[in-house]
């Protein structure tokens, strides 16, 4: 009875070290401890950033016992940048990429998009007009390091660095061409037949934006899961030189991969700027830290569709929650200091992995010698 207890045991540790989901759940719950710890140390209630998260979570009660789910609607109007932008970071990651240029194709997105709305007089759908030219300026953005790391070898990450300081001045002069525009945005309204509808959640910035957002979820995960281009992606991921010798066209899986990864950015920018979020336009000075946070997102996600949407929420969700934990006397400069804390702990998966596969070792010797 001991024996098999003990081997019971030995296989649920198995089964976490080799379950990212597990682990990812374990690195944000410890993220949030030593956040704990830390407003402890500094003598702050943690009751209060909790109060908050939950605010922002599910909603509160005003004075006259209503319930107000604005806060909510904030979270998930914030999350959809958030989760568009994992999504780039996570589709390029999936074949062997690292995409750190989502913040550039992001902002050619909201810039170009910017242009189609306020460039152009006003008529019926020209906010999906808006959407579909932010998409396919953030392929193009990306498609080029695609096409860069393909076909002449130029890493990724440099080529995406440096493209992300190009976006933002390009988009900055983009933004500056466009008609009344001033330092900081064009300073007029953007047209209403610009603007996405707002739903469901009335004083709130979600919009029908949010929608896209779960359509491109459920793209990502058929595209990698469902089809014979994912497969090829996925294939190119694991080992570029085995795909090749499979017949798989390599060239073709990076540059597609980034173009598509590229698109999921400039669909965020999209659908900040014509969402609610820059009424009179926004004249781009600096980076928004979206696609960089997107990172994050896709990292505690484990490059997955479902983990990448969920990891988005919860960066959401501490979005919103930073300005009400104010009200309890709390930093808003935690939320900052546990999405960083959550990184560096899923960092240490590749440290468990090691240790995983050491312990499999160790048993199979033993295994062995018992024969």
């Amino acid at each position: 009875m001991a024996d098999t207890a003990k081997k019971q045991k030995k296989s649920f540790f198995d089964w976490f070290l080799s379950s990212s989901g597990a682990i990812s759940i374990s690195v944000i719950l410890l993220g949030f401890l030593v956040g704990t710890i830390l407003l402890l140390i500094v003598g702050r209630n943690p009751g209060g950033m909790y109060k908050a998260i939950l605010d922002s979570l599910i909603g509160v009660k005003n004075n006259k016992g209503v319930w107000n789910f604005r806060n909510v609607g904030e979270s998930l109007a914030y999350s959809v940048p958030f989760i568009l932008c994992g999504l780039s970071m996570a589709f390029a990651a999936r074949v062997g990429l690292f995409n750190i240029g989502a913040e550039g194709q992001y902002i050619m997105g909201l810039a170009v998009a910017q242009v189609v709305a306020v460039c152009i007089p006003p008529f019926p759908g020209q906010w999906l007009v808006c959407l579909l030219v932010a998409t396919l300026t953030g392929a193009i953005w990306g498609g080029v390091v695609g096409i860069l790391k393909a076909k002449y070898q130029v890493s990724e990450v440099v080529a995406t660095i440096m493209l992300n300081y190009t976006g933002l001045w390009v988009a900055r002069l983009i933004c500056l061409a466009c008609p009344n525009a001033t330092t900081f945005n064009i300073g007029t309204n953007l047209p209403a037949t610009a603007l996405l509808k707002k739903f469901l959640i009335t004083n709130s910035n979600l919009n029908i934006g949010f929608f896209f957002m779960v359509i491109s979820v459920i793209l990502f995960w058929y595209i990698m899961e469902k089809t014979s281009l994912g497969f090829g992606m996925r294939a190119t991921g694991f080992n570029k030189e085995a795909a090749r010798c499979s017949g798989i066209p390599v060239v073709k899986s990076i540059a597609l991969s980034m173009a598509i990864a590229g698109a999921f950015a400039g669909l965020a920018g999209g659908i900040v700027l014509i969402g609610g979020a820059y009424p009179k336009g926004h004249v781009v000075s600096t980076m928004h830290n979206y696609g960089f946070n997107g990172i994050a997102v896709a990292l505690v996600g484990n490059n997955t569709a479902l983990g990448t949407m969920l990891a988005g929420i919860l960066f959401g969700v501490l979005k919103q929650a930073q300005s009400i934990m104010q009200n309890y006397n709390i930093p808003k400069e935690i939320t900052f200091i546990i999405q960083g804390l959550i990184v560096v702990f899923i960092a240490l998966r590749s440290g468990l992995e090691l240790y995983r596969q050491y312990r499999a070792k160790k048993m199979l010797q033993k295994e062995v010698l018992a024969k």
